[in-house]
């Protein structure tokens, strides 16, 4: 693998990184101005914010799984963090609001890179069947032994 190769990844984690940190504390301080939505799109939003938590909570998220990307440190993690808050953005903007849809798809594509390129810290989580703890015991205590 050459040098670039190697790169992509981290270049793609800082910049994901770098994104989302920027996205959470503008959800946090609000010092970009909000642009119009249509309709749907502000009843949605106007239901988030009459949670009083929401918005807050994933501005939150989007921040510390900005910073953990930024780190280069658990960044499996900092991807499950993230991935409802993007998989839900891509969602608000293909069917409420289509205007702001081509930064969200490229926001996807960052997460779905980083995430193929971190898919070991994944496989655990993709087993259909798990060992517990019992289960692991019992297995390595043999009936013959136990007699």
């Amino acid at each position: 693998m050459n040098t670039i190769q190697r790169l992509i990844p981290t270049v793609a984690g800082y910049l994901l990184g770098a994104i989302m940190m920027f996205l959470g504390m503008n959800g946090l301080l609000r010092f970009l101005p909000q642009p119009p939505v249509p309709a749907e799109a502000g009843s949605f939003l106007g239901a988030l914010a009459a949670t009083g938590y929401m918005f807050p909570l994933i501005s939150l998220v989007e921040v510390v799984g900005g910073v953990m990307l930024l780190s280069g440190r658990f960044v499996p993690l900092a991807l499950a963090l993230l991935a409802p808050v993007v998989v839900n953005a891509v969602l608000f903007h293909a069917v409420l609001s289509p205007a702001g849809l081509g930064v969200v798809l490229i926001i996807l594509a960052l997460e779905i890179g980083l995430a193929a390129a971190n898919r070991e810290a994944y496989a655990p989580m993709l087993r259909a069947h798990t060992e517990t703890r019992s289960t692991r015991k019992a297995i390595l205590v043999s009936p013959a032994a136990a007699s």
